[in-house]
């Protein structure tokens, strides 16, 4: 920790963060939830745990004159057992919403993960430090988003002059809940996450509850966006309960149809947009669950295959075939009552030609590229006049119209 008197340390409170639901005081400092506390209380499963803590969306937001920024933080980095190591995660800089500067935390917790045995293992380490030198000295808006798959805590703050937080702009809220692809899975940065591309695209403000293996219908998650207000909201649903092979078909649909009643308690107006599944081949007409490729770990590289089989779809067994064609039904069935609900198929983002030019590394993510392809076609899709989010998302939020409790005003933009 840098104690230079030439520092001037800032506390970390809520109004300096977007996209957190939540706020954690520990033992270091503070760690940013994207679920509230009631959600967390209701499972304990440890990849919910894992995942909604890893800050995909989440920044840290101020004015300032300051040239030189530092950032202390205790990250929790992944290790899958026969695996190669994972790259340290990224921290992005924007600076006026321009991209200036990109930076990693080494050292920090690491969280062994062995996908053969089903465990976790945590192995304790130091505080890190990340450090922007050379800003522009004028005042500005400084963004530094926080790595998508690493839990983050936030130890200190310190600028070379004093910094101030954002008000709220009254820039639309877009609240997004997805899988792993929508929290970021292959993603080159925080910024490059899909939603967040999108979200830049659009000229709106985003919430991202991307949850990676946990997009699950779970009803305490339908409560947290029930009760964030928002916007705009779109649901990506389906792959999460093939991968888990978690429900049949008659219990998916009235599931489905109690996510979107429970939105709507807090949201009955709100444009909602249901999408489904992007081309995922190995779960098209094939149930889960989602295994491991044993083959592919022995090669040093990770890969997932399924592992259900095709004939179980005649008890009830999903795919993402079934999934899409139940998740249209219900909202074709609901949007004769509510006008303000639309739904998009998954492969409109990636289909078949997008697999053969780019193919899903692992059998399961996107990478880096893809998620440029999908971020930049679901703005095409959902933000332009005739799309589900009509007109430009940059427009003034509505009279009477608030940011997500908690965030302070301004929000941002390993299975699937």
């Amino acid at each position: 920790m840098n104690t230079d008197p030439r520092w001037i340390t800032t506390p970390i409170t809520a109004s300096l963060l977007r996209g957190a639901l939540d706020l954690e005081h520990t033992e270091h400092g503070v760690l940013p939830h994207r679920l509230p506390a009631r959600a967390r209380a209701q499972c304990d499963d440890p990849q919910l745990a894992m995942v909604e803590s890893q800050p995909s969306g989440v920044r840290l937001v101020f004015r300032t004159r300051a040239t030189a920024v530092e950032l202390d933080t205790l990250p929790v980095k992944r290790l899958y057992v026969g695996a190669p190591p994972r790259p340290d995660g990224v921290y992005d800089l924007l600076v006026d919403g321009t991209l200036a500067g990109q930076g990693s935390v080494p050292g920090g917790t690491v969280q062994v993960v062995d996908l053969s045995a089903g465990t976790m293992e945590l192995r304790p380490g130091p505080v890190g430090t990340l450090g922007f030198t050379g800003l522009p000295e004028r005042e500005k808006t400084v963004e530094i988003w926080l790595p998508h798959n690493e839990t983050t805590e936030l130890v200190a703050l310190r600028t070379d002059a004093p910094l101030t937080a954002v008000p709220d702009h009254g820039r639309k809220v877009w609240l997004h809940h997805g899988s792993s692809i929508s929290h970021g899975s292959d993603a080159a940065s925080p910024t490059a996450v899909w939603p967040a591309l999108a979200a830049s695209l659009a000229g709106v403000e985003l919430v991202n509850l991307g949850l990676g293996g946990s997009a699950l219908l779970d009803p305490f998650t339908a409560r947290a966006v029930r009760d964030t207000p928002a916007d705009l909201i779109s649901l990506k649903l389906g792959i999460n309960v093939v991968n888990t092979d978690l429900m049949r078909l008659r219990a998916f649909g009235p599931a489905v149809h109690g996510f979107l009643d429970t939105v709507r308690e807090g949201h009955p107006t709100t444009p909602l947009l249901v999408v489904s599944p992007i081309l995922c081949p190995m779960h098209e007409d094939t149930p889960g669950p989602t295994a491991m490729d044993l083959s592919a770990l022995g090669a040093g590289r990770l890969a997932f295959t399924a592992a259900g089989d095709p004939a179980e779809r005649a008890s009830g067994k999903l795919t993402l075939s079934v999934i899409r064609d139940e998740l249209s039904r219900i909202v074709a069935q609901r949007a004769a009552e509510d006008p303000h609900l639309h739904y998009l198929d998954g492969r409109a983002l990636y289909g078949e030609a997008d697999a053969a030019d780019l193919p899903l590394p692992d059998g399961l993510h996107p990478d880096a590229a893809t998620h440029r392809r999908i971020g930049e076609r679901f703005a095409a899709l959902a933000f332009t006049d005739d799309g589900a989010f009509t007109g430009r998302g940059g427009g003034r939020r509505p009279a009477g119209g608030a940011a997500p409790a908690g965030t302070g005003g301004l929000l941002p933009g390993e299975y699937a």
